[in-house]
């Protein structure tokens, strides 16, 4: 309903500009009290929008960085984790270096006394320590290997009766276990004997009659034909039988010389008597105790498990082993190569230092099941993927290499026994082994540490990321708080003028009043 109020023009004037004025004080004063300048789509669409899709995606970053931070702080757990393995192996390899210097070994010494006619059979038995149950013998009597014939009868070549001499003798002859040798003996014409080894090159031996080759004289033959070839045996007649005697003395265990194979195509009652013949051993003497302290020390099978010294004169017994040795042959400390037995113990300092080792090793499987962090354990194979941006399309996946779970057992690492230790060789390839582990563990920590700082770059990305789009939107539509302020305070001047210039044109319509 429109006022029925006259108003002069100037009144009305001056009342639209104070209205004017007071309108844009309340947006002015607006502003000041929000810090914007637009404040609802209705101030300026377009700013307000673009400010808001611009603090829409800067919220939508900020919610990716708690999964960037809990991401980091898993990526911390596994380097805790794997740092820890890392000391650990550290130590076990200490532990190793310390087993591997360790050199206290038991021993023991024992005189040696086979008596005064030994039978040659006296042994010294080694087993259990590192050698396992199976006994290592050690002969105590060194012995000539002897071949005695039996039945021997004058030779006749002549096979025939027809003075051909196709008659033949072969045999095979062995010394101390070797490898046989073949002997061939024939006669060339009827006071030559030929003789040859293993098919060589013949030794011709002249004898009185090829019909009736004595067992001297074939003795002789033979003796011609080893010293042709190098052969250590001697052969001799005893009692009108051909013995072969080894030229020289070995260990009783493997001294002998065989005969085998024997094949004759002699004439009437002709006999070598080797095919009847037997072995046995002769000049059966003790051996020293140098000679035995060699033949231990030089064996195979002791090699790293067994060591012998000579200690004045007495056979000292090192125990190289964790595990107590066994010497069978032992009568209150005297090798005699009886039934009797003795222990030396093992070497409880490698004993002790392989319990160690393997409690360490359970250690490495306790710290990578205790590495997790907000359910995610990389150090079991757990994958961890962190988002970068809004829309999903720039991920990282964390995982060890092909999701394997880093324990011991990934690393190479198993339970000892105490004898794992016994040999240096064996320490020194358990060294290795935690060597190369922990590459492993070193090669694992440096890619989580890469991945580690590429998230740490991401993190720093995204938050810069965020304050530039907060700065700008807030460009948009935040106030100039100095501007307003001004705009304030001409708007008041405006104000307090308006209201002067209301005022006059007030009084100017008061005037007619003075005519009454």
């Amino acid at each position: 309903m429109s006022s029925e109020i006259t108003l002069s023009a100037g009144v009305r004037q001056n009342l639209l500009s104070l209205q004017n004025t007071a309108d844009m004080m309340a947006t002015t004063q607006s502003r000041l009290a929000t810090g914007k300048k637009v404040n609802s789509a209705l101030d300026n669409p377009t700013n307000f929008f673009t400010s808001q899709s611009l603090n829409n995606r800067a919220s939508d970053l900020s919610s990716l960085l708690d999964s960037m931070s809990n991401g980091m702080k898993t990526l911390e757990a596994a380097d805790n984790g794997l740092t820890s393995m890392t000391n650990t192996l550290e130590s076990m390899q200490s532990t190793l270096r310390q087993a591997r210097q360790d050199k206290s070994f038991e021993k023991t010494s024992f005189t040696v006394d086979v008596g005064t006619s030994p039978a040659g059979t006296e042994t010294l038995s080694l087993s259990d320590g590192a050698i396992g149950s199976t006994a290592v013998d050690i002969a105590l009597t060194e012995a000539t290997g002897t071949f005695t014939g039996s039945g021997f009868s004058a030779l006749d070549f002549d096979s025939g009766a027809d003075n051909s001499y196709a008659g033949t003798l072969d045999f095979d002859v062995s010394l101390d276990g070797a490898t046989a040798q073949s002997v061939a003996i024939t006669a060339s014409d009827a006071d030559t004997l030929s003789l040859t080894l293993d098919g060589g090159s013949a030794v011709t031996f002249d004898v009185a009659d090829v019909e009736a080759v004595t067992a001297t004289e074939l003795a002789d033959a033979v003796n011609a034909l080893f010293d042709a070839e190098s052969v250590d045996i001697t052969a001799s007649t005893d009692g009108g039988e051909l013995v072969l005697t080894a030229d020289t003395a070995s260990s009783s265990d493997v001294a002998s010389v065989a005969v085998s194979n024997v094949a004759e195509t002699l004439a009437g009652a002709s006999d070598s008597g080797l095919a009847g013949g037997a072995e046995s051993l002769t000049n059966v003497e003790a051996k020293t105790v140098d000679t035995l302290v060699s033949e231990i020390n030089a064996s195979s099978s002791l090699d790293d498990k067994v060591r012998a010294s000579n200690d004045n004169g007495s056979l000292r017994i090192e125990n190289q082993s964790t595990n107590d040795l066994t010497v069978t042959g032992v009568t209150s400390s005297t090798i005699d190569g009886g039934s009797g037995t003795d222990t030396i113990d093992g070497n409880e300092v490698r004993k002790d230092l392989a319990t160690q080792f393997n409690d360490l090793r359970d250690q490495l499987d306790k710290l990578s099941d205790d590495s997790s962090f907000n359910g995610i354990n990389l150090l079991q194979g757990d994958l961890l993927t962190i988002t970068f941006n809004e829309t999903s399309t720039s991920t990282l996946d964390i995982q060890s290499e092909d999701g394997e779970t880093i324990n011991s057992a990934y690393l190479g690492l198993s339970t000892i026994d105490a004898d794992a230790l016994d040999a240096d060789t064996d320490i020194d390839s358990l060294i290795d082994t935690v060597k190369s582990a922990l590459g492993t563990i070193r090669s694992q920590a440096s890619t989580f540490g890469s991945n580690l700082s590429m998230v740490e770059n991401r993190e720093d990305f995204t938050k810069n990321m965020i304050n530039t789009l907060e700065t700008g939107a807030d460009d948009l539509v935040l106030a100039d708080t100095n501007e307003e302020a001004a705009n304030m305070l001409a708007l008041q001047t405006r104000q307090q003028l308006s209201s002067t210039a209301l005022s006059l044109a007030s009084q100017a319509d008061q005037a007619v009043l003075r005519l009454f």
